[in-house]
C-alpha cells in the first residue's frame, strides 16, 4: 500500500537519497518512542511504501545507523 494523496507540495522534488534520509529519521524517531518497534521490518516498510528498492547491504547499513 502506498500513500498517493494528499501530496504536500513539493514533496516530489526530493531526492530518493533525501527521502531516504528523512525515512531513517523517521524509523528512529518511532524506535525511541516505542522500544517494542522493529527498525528492520519499519524501515523495509517504509521504503516500500515510497517506492525506494536497496540493496540488502545498504538496508542493513542503515539498520545499523537507527540502532546507534
Amino acid at each position: 500500500m502506498t500513500q498517493d494523496e494528499p501530496i504536500m507540495h513539493g514533496s516530489t522534488d526530493a531526492t530518493d537519497e533525501a527521502k531516504v534520509a528523512g525515512i531513517v529519521e523517521q524509523v528512529r524517531a518511532d524506535v525511541r518512542s516505542r522500544d517494542s518497534e522493529d527498525s528492520e521490518l519499519l524501515l523495509t516498510q517504509r521504503l516500500d511504501e515510497t517506492g525506494i528498492r536497496l540493496p540488502p547491504e545498504e538496508i542493513a547499513r542503515l539498520v545499523a545507523e537507527i540502532r546507534g
